[in-house]
C-alpha cells in the first residue's frame, strides 16, 4: 500500500477515469481518432504515389502518369498530408512529364518517342 499526496491509501493497482478509457488519452494528450488516422495516412499514400509515378513519367507513359501524378498530388496537399514536399515533388514531376511530352511532340511530330 502506498500514500498518495493527498494522503490516502492505494493498493498498488493503478486506475484510469473513464475519460481515459473511452478516449484513449495518454499523459494528457488524446489520441487521433481512426478515421482522421486513415484519412491522413492516405493522404501520405497519394503524396508517395505521386512522387514514384511523376518519376516514372518521366521515361515512360508520361501522357498518362503525368495527369495522374498531378491529381494524386493535389489531393494529396488538399486532405493535408504529413509528407507535403514528396506531393510539391510528385506535383512537379507531373508537371514535368507535360513538358517532356509537349517538348517531345514539337521535336517528333508524334505522341510516341524512343531513345534511338
Amino acid at each position: 500500500m502506498e500514500l498518495t499526496a493527498h494522503g490516502s491509501r492505494t493498493t498498488g493497482t493503478s486506475r484510469t477515469t473513464g475519460t481515459e478509457r473511452t478516449t484513449g488519452a495518454t499523459r494528457g494528450r488524446p489520441r487521433p481518432r481512426g478515421r482522421i488516422r486513415d484519412r491522413i495516412r492516405d493522404a501520405d499514400g497519394m503524396a508517395v504515389a505521386a512522387f514514384v509515378l511523376g518519376l516514372v513519367g518521366l521515361l515512360v507513359m508520361n501522357i498518362l502518369l503525368g495527369p495522374i501524378a498531378i491529381g494524386l498530388a493535389v489531393l494529396a496537399l488538399r486532405r493535408g498530408t504529413t509528407r507535403r514536399g514528396r506531393a510539391l515533388l510528385g506535383l512537379g514531376l507531373g508537371v514535368a512529364d507535360l513538358a517532356v511530352l509537349a517538348a517531345l511532340v514539337t521535336a517528333d511530330g508524334t505522341v510516341s518517342w524512343s531513345i534511338a
